[in-house]
Formats: C-alpha cells, sequence, structure tokens
C-alpha cells in the first residue's frame, strides 16, 4: 500500500483486526476488573464497618452495665444523652449537614422527635435497667428480639413481607431468651437453697482457722430475672418500634442527612430527658456519682456514638442484607467481653452460650431477605418454595 494511500476495505479488515480485538477485550477486561475491584472494595469496607459497629455497641453495653454496678441508671443517662447529642452535632458540622437541621419539614421533625425519645431515653433506660438487674449475658438475648418486633410492626404499619423463614427465626430468638432465663432462674434457686440442717461440730482448730482473719470472699452476683425480663422486653419494644419512626422520618424529608437527623433525634430525646431532673432527689443522684463509676459511664457514652457512626457507615457503601446479620454479632461480643470485663457480675453458664448463639442465628433469619437467601443456600424448589411463602404481603 502506498503511503498517504486511503486502504481497502478488505485491507483495513485485515491489517486492524488482529490489533482491534485483543486491544477492546483488554479495555473491556481492565474496566470489568476495575468495577469489580470497587464493588469489593466497598463490600469489604461494610464489612469491616459493621462488624467494628456491632464490637464498639457490645462493648458500650459491657461498659456501662460495670458503671451501673455500683452506680445508677439515671448517673449513666445524664452523661451518655447529652454527650451523644454533642457527638451528632459534631458530625453534622463535619459533613455539612448542620443547615439541613433549620430546614427539616415538620413532619420529619415530629417523627426524629419521637424516635429519639422512644429510642435515646426510653429504651435505652430499659436497656441500661435491664442489665442492672441481671446482667448483660442474660438481657442480651431478650433484648435482641426487637428484631421480630420491628418486623411485626412492619407488616401491620407498613404493609411489607412476613415469610415462613422469618417465623422460624423469630422463633429461635424467642426460644434462645426463654432457654437463657430458664436456666438462670433455677441456677439462682440453687444459690438460694437454705442449708441441710444437719452440721458438723467444729473442733478447736477448725474454730481456731475460722476465727483467723483472713479475705472476705466477694458476693455471688444473683440476677433478678423477673424484672430484668420486663425492662428488657420493654427495650426490645422501643429498640423495635424506632426504626420505623425514622423511617417515616425520612419518607417525609427525602435527601436528609442522617446526621442532621440524629442531631435532630438527639437533641429533643436531651430535652425530654432534661425534664427528669425536676423530679425531687434526681439532681442530687446525678451529682452523685463517683470517681470509680465516672469513666465507665463516659466511655459508654463515646463508644455508643462511635457504634452508630459505624453502622451509619456501614450502610453507606454495602447493602443492608450484608450490614444487618453482621451486626447481629454485637449479641456474640457481649458474651465474651463482658465474661473479660465484668466476670464477676454475670451469669455465664452453657444455656447462656446455647441461648445466645441461637438468637444471633434466628434474628439473622428474620433480617435476611428470603427470595435472596433461597438461591444461595442452593435448596429444593419445594422447600425453598415453602420457606418464601408469605403469610403476610402487601
Amino acid at each position: 500500500m502506498v503511503p498517504g494511500e486511503c486502504p481497502h476495505p478488505a485491507e483495513k479488515a485485515i491489517g486492524d483486526a488482529p490489533r482491534s480485538r485483543p486491544a477492546a477485550e483488554a479495555a473491556a477486561g481492565r474496566s470489568s476488573t476495575g468495577a469489580i475491584k470497587v464493588l469489593g472494595v466497598g463490600l469489604l469496607l461494610g464489612v469491616l464497618y459493621a462488624a467494628l459497629g456491632a464490637f464498639t455497641f457490645a462493648l458500650n453495653n459491657v461498659a456501662m452495665r460495670r458503671g451501673v454496678v455500683t452506680g445508677s441508671v439515671l448517673q449513666g443517662m445524664a452523661i451518655t444523652v447529652p454527650i451523644g447529642w454533642f457527638s451528632f452535632l459534631v458530625m453534622a458540622l463535619a459533613f455539612g449537614e448542620l443547615g439541613q437541621v433549620v430546614v427539616f419539614p415538620a413532619v420529619a421533625l415530629a417523627w426524629m422527635a419521637g424516635q429519639g425519645i422512644v429510642h435515646f431515653v426510653l429504651g435505652r433506660y430499659c436497656n441500661y435497667k435491664s442489665n442492672q438487674l441481671m446482667g448483660v449475658n442474660l438481657a442480651a438475648p431478650v433484648v435482641q428480639l426487637q428484631v421480630p418486633f420491628a418486623m411485626m410492626l412492619a407488616v401491620a404499619m407498613l404493609d411489607e413481607k412476613f415469610t415462613v423463614l422469618q417465623v422460624i427465626g423469630s422463633v429461635l430468638m424467642l426460644g434462645g431468651s426463654f432457654v437463657t432465663q430458664t436456666r438462670s432462674s433455677k441456677r439462682r434457686n440453687r444459690t438460694l437453697a437454705p442449708l441441710p440442717p444437719e452440721m458438723p461440730i467444729a473442733s478447736r482448730s477448725s474454730e481456731r482457722a475460722l476465727a483467723a482473719p483472713g479475705p472476705t470472699p466477694r458476693p455471688a452476683f444473683r440476677p433478678r430475672v423477673l424484672s430484668g425480663y420486663l425492662f428488657a422486653l420493654g427495650a426490645a419494644m422501643c429498640y423495635g418500634s424506632s426504626p420505623l419512626m425514622a423511617r417515616q422520618a425520612f419518607l417525609s424529608a427525602p435527601g436528609t442527612g442522617t446526621a442532621a437527623a440524629g442531631c435532630l433525634a438527639y437533641a429533643a430525646a436531651t430535652l425530654f430527658f432534661s425534664l427528669v431532673l425536676f423530679k425531687h432527689g434526681s439532681w442530687t443522684d446525678i451529682k452523685g456519682i463517683s470517681r470509680e463509676n465516672l469513666p465507665w459511664f463516659l466511655a459508654s457514652a463515646v463508644l455508643v456514638a462511635i457504634s452508630q457512626a459505624f453502622v451509619y457507615a456501614s450502610l453507606a457503601v454495602a447493602p443492608l442484607m450484608v450490614v444487618t446479620p453482621i451486626l447481629q454479632l454485637s449479641l456474640v461480643f457481649r458474651l465474651f467481653l463482658s465474661q473479660l470485663i465484668n466476670r464477676d457480675y454475670e451469669v455465664m453458664n452453657a444455656a447462656v452460650l446455647i441461648g445466645a448463639f441461637t438468637a444471633v442465628l434466628g434474628s439473622i433469619l428474620v433480617s435476611l431477605d428470603t427470595d435472596e437467601l433461597m438461591p444461595l443456600l442452593g435448596l429444593p424448589p419445594s422447600l425453598a418454595d415453602f420457606l418464601r411463602y408469605r403469610l403476610a404481603d402487601h
């Protein structure tokens, strides 16, 4: 071919084909690989953020449990609620969402204010009180019932679906919580059983040994199961209903930033909690916080704000189907952290472990989308159709 001459179509096809196809395939490969890498990094970050959120939330519960051993729930609330509002105020300022606070629609503002009062005041008080009465290990599986309770409200109020698989998950959660409470009640009864009437006559050597000064043994923790169970159920109801209130707020104000919404929710909670100060003796109780409990309450306040930030970050980069099951690991983290930090103030036995892991499995089955889960499990078609059968649907 003469230089400068326009090639024949056949020559162009023959000459360019070996060069264009590999180049196009290489370019397509690079673009698909880049997309896969971006999706993979986002998914890994979402998993990491969700795991950190579950861990810090569990650590928050354990720290608060240590504080209310000798302190009061009111003292813990007086520290965690205002610090939570300040933390979200800083986040709203950092994310540039502070201006959204003053232009929030009235309907959305009412929903977020109600959500803040229900979740950060009523729910948190019931959660802290149940931890004080029967410990984190026994209270956590009951508080975890917030997941099926939220599903029931979603079906009743938002006309969402409720499948057979989610019913099985709810039953597992109920069974896990009841197993821990039943076995702990039997253990408590054995602990409080009276001594047998026959007592051996002590010799003089044994009397001298008894009279000798020695270290005073620390009294064993005796959980108050009934009252603790009732407060844990109250926390589950509050924690289960508050997400629906937040969802209604975001539906009323689409495009609203989560930091601005959280700032409004915490502001309403702080104002509502300030009314407690008018109760006689409340301010005296709060001022009576000891130096021993103050670090635990401060740690709990900071950790709960960090955990909520991790949850928001995980939902921003990963699907809800990935984030929600990982957040349920908070219950497992609580067991091991409470055993590490609060060993003398918790009940730990095989029944607690079995009940906790059963509750985690149940919460995962409830929170996952059944239609998306069935293909991953590879179950027979008849069994998959049975599990995805909708007992309630819109």
